[in-house]
């Protein structure tokens, strides 16, 4: 496997094997697509409140779907976790997977962009849900439009195509 650089991208984007929407070439970095924060969000109903651990466990139970705009962003408090969006739907050939990565600029002030799932499958076709901590001891705003994370494209060995739990999704 191996990390396509700015040149790659750009051209599997002509190809038409790495799809991007809305796409603008300024956030092609080097090695890197930036993605902005979208305006969808799950926060956590209650808390502290105990979730048990299985494999039907299921964030929506636990959370509330709210929608920030640029005169009502959202407040992170100090150690709390939300599932955000990026604005972007990315779509890869399946051959091509990727990673979401914080950006270092906010990493500097305790912003995670992802607690632990931050591979994406080939062959995925959504918007990536961002799994938002703050693991800083004061609060952070989140203001949607603002390129948060960067999605690092690898190249596969073999084809697959994501057919799970979370494929299409759209919303947080």
């Amino acid at each position: 496997m191996s990390i396509l650089t700015k040149n790659k991208i750009l051209e599997e984007i002509k190809k038409g094997r790495i799809k991007i929407y809305p796409f603008d070439p300024n956030q092609i970095g080097p090695g890197s697509i930036d993605f902005t924060l979208g305006n969808h969000f799950r926060i956590f109903k209650i808390p502290n409140q105990p979730i048990k651990i299985t494999e039907e466990t299921d964030s929506k139970d636990f959370t509330k779907e709210i929608v920030i705009s640029q005169k009502n962003p959202l407040i992170l408090r100090p150690k709390e976790t939300v599932l955000g969006i990026t604005r972007e739907k990315l779509s890869l050939s399946p051959d091509l997977c990727g990673w979401i990565e914080g950006r270092s600029r906010f990493a500097r002030i305790g912003l995670a962009v992802h607690v632990s799932a931050g591979f994406i499958q080939p062959g995925t076709s959504n918007h990536q849900v961002l799994e938002i901590t703050n693991l800083s001891s004061y609060s952070l705003v989140l203001v949607p439009g603002v390129k948060i994370c960067q999605i690092v494209i690898e190249r596969s060995e073999g084809k697959a195509i994501y057919r799970g739990r979370f494929k299409n999704q759209n919303r947080p």
